[in-house]
């Protein structure tokens, strides 16, 4: 390492995949001699959050810091901002890296304050979805496209963590001048422990929010159609606005038998519970738990969206299109019908997730960006 840096990371709520990058990257920049301080909402909070954040406080020798930050767009995220200038400021902050497009404005807007004030620092953006899935036709969706169009003029490097998410960046918004990398998310060496089912698993899992964008429904019609030949069992882990109307649709379909709704949970928890996890998303941009499944071994069948085929690229891991319950059907019978074969799939799968996806690779690119930007 040639000189030590000083990063600060912001973000707004703490959840999801985005927390999982940040905590990741802050945790392997510290690991390798960087001051790093992460700065989040004060509100959004539960245990785990809280967990999370008392296991990276120690490594973070630039501190945590909570604000309040406010979902929607406002005067308070001028205050937030300025407050988050003023914290860089007081630690002699050299780079400012905004995640989602709270976390992204608060960097940017704040580096622009300390570049005005002579401050030396560098704004860096990774959107992680955020301002690139608004309704471009509400009222809400323009003004945050119109004020990325801003900001993106003070951004001193924008990090995408697929090739899917610059192009849907620059379709919608322009890099123009600016520095642009595309770093895939990585994963740890504990993401990479084999998968072993417990011995009652059911035939197939799903991990991941209870929305319609998630595809749930078809796959619970997919598993409608296969009672009707041979038996199959599922768990669905999970919470979210649909989790109602799914348990809904269960019942109609039968399936209270063999369907089982586990509410959320830690991936690494919920893995042991299937043989097989299905992916069936309607939209998604680089998601975690395709990454972990790959690490785990476990045989996986996805759809073709967002960033997915960039994981795979390489692999014999085939995808299929959304909303096809038949294609989805079939994928299913076939990998029910040969375990073997879709283990051994699931395998060389995993051997490309260790080549091509860890934190230590993903950290290396993101610093290399910062000097280079």
């Amino acid at each position: 390492m040639t000189s030590k840096l000083r990063i600060l990371h912001c973000m707004r709520a703490p959840v999801g995949g985005l927390f999982r990058h940040v905590l990741d990257l802050a945790g392997e920049q510290a690991r390798l001699g960087h001051d790093v301080g992460i700065v989040a909402d004060s509100s959004a909070s539960d245990r785990l959050t809280s967990i999370r954040f008392a296991e990276i406080e120690p490594h973070l020798t630039l501190g945590l810091e909570l604000l309040a930050m406010s979902r929607q767009p406002g005067i308070g995220d001028l205050t937030a901002a300025t407050r988050i200038a003023r914290y860089a400021r007081t630690l002699k902050i050299n780079v400012l890296h905004g995640h989602g497009a709270k976390g992204g404005a608060y960097a940017r807007l704040g580096g622009r304050v300390l570049r005005d004030r002579d401050h030396p620092v560098k704004s860096f953006y990774t959107p992680h979805g955020g301002s690139l899935n608004v309704d471009l036709n509400g009222m809400q969706g323009r003004l945050v496209l119109r004020a990325e169009r801003v900001m993106r003029e003070f951004t001193s490097g924008l990090i995408f963590e697929s090739d899917f998410a610059r192009r849907k960046f620059d379709q919608h918004i322009g890099v123009k001048t600016t520095s642009v990398a595309v770093v895939p998310n990585g994963l740890g060496p504990d993401d990479f422990k084999p998968h072993t089912p417990n011995p009652d698993a059911a035939d197939v899992l799903y991990i991941g929010e209870l929305r319609d964008v998630k595809g749930v429904d078809v796959l619970l019609d997919s598993l409608h159609e296969i009672r009707k030949t041979r038996p199959v069992t599922a768990v669905i882990v999970g919470s979210g606005p649909s989790e109602a109307e799914l348990k809904a649709q269960a019942t109609a379909l039968g399936l209270d038998c063999c369907v089982r709704f586990a509410g959320a949970l830690p991936a690494a928890q919920a893995f042991p519970q299937g043989r097989a996890l299905v992916v069936p998303s309607r939209k998604e941009s680089f998601p975690y738990v395709v990454l972990e499944a790959g690490a785990t071994g476990i045989p996986l069948i996805s759809t073709n969206v967002g960033g997915i085929p960039e994981i795979v690229a390489g692999t014999d891991t085939g995808l299929i299109d959304c909303d096809d319950r038949s294609a989805l059907t079939a994928a299913l019978l076939d990998l029910l019908a040969d375990p073997t074969a879709a283990q051994a799939k699931a395998q060389r799968l995993r051997d490309h997730v260790g080549r091509h996806f860890t934190v230590a690779k993903m950290t290396s690119d993101i610093v290399e960006f910062y000097r280079a930007a």
